[in-house]
């Protein structure tokens, strides 16, 4: 049991159910009723294959969360000492031998997806997660911004891999079928996740600068300092507060949609000038750990908020 415990939290189990919450609810509630309102159009990810492509994406992730706790060990002992897994409950061997298998599952998963379907080249963009993920671990994330923005664009990725997965059918001229509605929504959503992503790696930096200085990495925090990462961070939250706001207000105008502009206050724009208000007097790790919670909790409702386009089509 203590072996299975620790194997589930070094996959983070909750952000691996996030994924396949995000990629089921942008499948069923946008590409789905797309496909239906076209008259009996099937989209390429038709069940069971939906289910096959975020079992792959799941799988890769988790990998690339094993291969980042591995490298990253004798930071961890000094950042996050109660939360360690890798030699404490699970050896550094069969960390390296789960990675390698999860990785090669995903991949020839993608495959079998591009086999039996008319999706193409989802097993080589699956590699490429897979390439990136241990190129971060071992590089990226010890330099500044780099590999902030490789996981922010991983993280829009979990939703762009649908619109992927279904574009030799999103290019077909078709006047009931609505391809560019599926597009915007890939973009709008991916565009959200980049950068409520990138905010939170920047924020985790600033909780993790003592044990990142000590083993050399040479993060925003560090190379540029805590001040320039807080002013960083806070442009990045007004640009997303400003794209929500305008967003609502073209919801009001155009449709009406008074319950989601409702939802995205309380939800969404609330904890954002939560977060906002209290980033500049976070000083200790406490401080930004609490912030990275709050951000991740934005990070969820922003994704839930997908079950409206569903409730209003």
């Amino acid at each position: 049991m203590k072996l299975l415990y620790g194997f589930a939290k070094l996959v983070r189990w909750p952000n691996l159910v996030f994924i396949a919450l995000t990629q089921l609810l942008f499948f069923y509630c946008v590409v789905k009723p797309e496909f239906q309102a076209a008259g009996g159009r099937m989209p390429n990810l038709e069940p069971p294959y939906i289910w096959w492509m975020i079992t792959a994406s799941v799988l890769i992730a988790a990998a690339g969360y094993i291969i980042n706790d591995y490298f990253d060990l004798n930071i961890d002992r000094i950042n996050k000492p109660e939360k360690l897994v890798v030699e404490r409950v699970i050896k550094r061997r069969w960390t390296i031998a789960w990675h390698l298998i999860l990785s090669v599952v995903g991949v020839f998963i993608g495959i079998y997806v591009d086999w039996k379907t008319n999706v193409r080249f989802l097993g080589l963009a699956n590699l490429g997660c897979v390439v990136l993920l241990f190129v971060y671990s071992i590089s990226l994330k010890k330099k500044p911004l780099s590999g902030n923005i490789l996981i922010s664009l991983l993280t829009a990725w979990t939703i762009l891999v649908i619109s992927w997965c279904e574009f030799n059918q999103l290019d077909d001229i078709d006047p009931v079928f609505d391809a560019g509605r599926i597009i915007k929504l890939s973009i709008l959503y991916a565009g959200f996740a980049f950068i409520i992503s990138l905010i939170r790696e920047v924020v985790k930096d600033m909780e993790d600068v003592e044990g990142d200085r000590k083993y050399g990495c040479r993060t925003m925090p560090i190379v540029w300092g805590i001040n320039v990462s807080k002013t960083f961070t806070a442009v990045w939250l007004i640009v997303l507060i400003v794209a929500v706001v305008i967003i609502q207000v073209y919801s009001v105008l155009r449709f009406e949609w008074w319950l989601s502009v409702l939802y995205s206050v309380l939800m969404i724009l609330a904890p954002l000038a939560w977060i906002f208000r209290n980033l500049f007097k976070a000083r200790s790790p406490k401080d930004f750990h609490r912030l990275s919670s709050m951000i991740k909790l934005v990070m969820l409702t922003g994704i839930l908020s997908i079950l409206f386009l569903k409730f209003y089509s």
